[in-house]
């Protein structure tokens, strides 16, 4: 992975050069990147949902800039947190997978470190999972952590190296350390990363690195006590793809061994839908009570104020539940509100094609802090203040195949969106890439990669496929 880093550097684009954004001259923006896992980004009120209820990131959306197409580089908890913290693609950073990469974790060329380095407090609160240990990273100088997945109702955190369990709801406990922070930090810039354990369900990490029940802890989407049964009666809505028989996907579609066929059972349940969006209250209640307490010290309009998801999820769209790590809209479609009045034009939705992985580059431009590290992504600053006029016009989504989900074993691969088009090739099955027109086809129904259509466009998205990757330094 190292050599692959030196591959990129030449050509990795970071915050040096984005050009500095205007902001108050006494002391640079604090930052706070609320992190919320499995978030898609049609479950916002904002975004049209028929009844979930997110009040608070739905004003921060009002006040900021919200993006309507932004990805995740892979749709896969550990790999896409590392892309957000790094601006690196996971070929790049090293975390490929959700396996116990606890070393290489530790190693992480974080946006905290430079952030830092310029006087910044640095507070990490919640779920790290690059790694299943708990242990503070370097460039925070606050840690508040659980192990692996954590647990949903009285958690074990470790706190600046001091493992204890607290007692009540992850998300509360969890938001109560934050504003506990702000309030020590207030007197020069700082940063929060609150990483949600919600809305993932309750898989709890034993102390040998391995899942299952617990006593005491329950499994599946556990919302917070005061909102279980908000939606008990709620109609789940369904995308079009969600409905028939799943055809033109053979990868999906192979016959595996002790695999259920893809039907009308594999698919998510109403309640988990339910379950998940009773979540979304607790995390939208903790978007509240941080803005309240940034308000109440007089910083909330010099806050660079985030809200992003790690990767999305199927509500059955595919007949798939909980194989979140495939390049459909639904898992690689993310939510990202930010929020910053100095640069960030309110109520805007631009349509240009972002990602996890200009998340760094865009904070360390904002912060005005130097950084040395190649990264991946590109500072948002243009787009936030509307006056970027070049864009990407592709991006590349990969993910490395692993063991937990038999269904999408040996299922790895490099994909390219381009505005109009996805390509998804596997490597490791031969002769079942996927094709899809978004333009006529938002759904991805029809795999046109053996039609006439298909064939007339695939050499033109291979060809921007291999650019991608090798000006990311990408090696097989």
């Amino acid at each position: 992975m190292a050599a692959r880093a030196a591959i990129a550097a030449a050509v990795l684009l970071g915050a040096a050069g984005c050009g500095a954004p205007s902001r108050p001259a006494d002391r640079p923006p604090n930052v706070v990147l609320i992190l919320v896992d499995d978030l898609r980004w049609d479950d916002l009120g904002i975004e049209g949902h028929p009844f979930a209820e997110t009040p608070n990131i739905d004003q921060l959306a009002r006040e900021g800039v919200r993006f309507r197409n932004a990805f995740a580089t892979t749709p896969l908890c550990s790999p896409s947190r590392a892309a957000i913290l790094t601006g690196q693609y996971a070929h790049t950073n090293g975390i490929i997978d959700n396996t116990a990469r606890d070393s290489t974790s530790h190693r992480l060329e974080t946006f905290a470190r430079p952030l830092a380095r310029a006087g910044y407090q640095t507070g990490f609160f919640g779920k790290w999972h690059m790694g299943n240990d708990d242990n503070p990273r370097p460039g925070f100088t606050h840690w508040v952590a659980m192990k692996g997945q954590g647990e949903a109702i009285d958690p074990f955190f470790n706190v600046d190296g001091t493992r204890r369990q607290e007692r009540g709801y992850v998300t509360d406990l969890l938001t109560d350390h934050a504003v506990e922070f702000v309030e020590r930090a207030r007197s020069g810039p700082f940063l929060v990363f609150l990483a949600h354990k919600a809305l993932h369900p309750n898989v709890v990490q034993r102390d040998d690195g391995s899942t299952g029940a617990v006593a005491g802890q329950a499994e599946g989407f556990i919302p917070a006590p005061r909102h279980r049964g908000r939606y008990a009666t709620a109609t789940v809505p369904r995308r079009p793809n969600a409905a028939g028989p799943v055809e033109g996907k053979p990868a999906l579609l192979r016959p595996l061994d002790g695999v259920t066929p893809l039907g009308p059972t594999t698919g998510t349940p109403d309640q988990d839908v339910r379950d998940r969006l009773e979540m979304l209250l607790g995390v939208d209640e903790s978007v509240g009570r941080l803005v309240e307490k940034l308000k109440a010290i007089g910083e909330y309009d010099r806050t660079v104020f985030i809200v992003t998801s790690d990767h999305g999820y199927f509500y059955g769209e595919h007949q798939l539940n909980d194989e979140r790590r495939l390049a459909y809209e639904e898992t690689i479609r993310i939510p990202l509100i930010i929020r910053y009045p100095p640069v960030a034009r309110a109520g805007a939705t631009p349509p240009q094609m972002v990602q996890t992985i200009d998340l760094a580059s865009t904070v360390l431009a904002l912060a005005g802090a130097p950084d040395s590290v190649a990264r991946h992504g590109t500072s948002l600053v243009p787009v936030l203040r509307g006056t970027d006029s070049a864009w990407r016009t592709s991006v590349l989504i990969e993910y490395y195949s692993d063991a937990v989900f038999p269904r999408i074993r040996n299922m790895g691969y490099q994909a390219v969106r381009t505005e109009r088009y996805k390509y998804i090739h596997y490597p490791e099955l031969p002769g079942m890439d996927e094709l899809y027109d978004l333009a006529t086809d938002p759904f991805e129904m029809t795999n046109l990669i053996d039609t006439p259509a298909g064939r007339a466009v695939l050499p033109t998205l291979q060809a921007e496929l291999a650019r991608l990757q090798q000006e990311t330094g990408y090696r097989p």
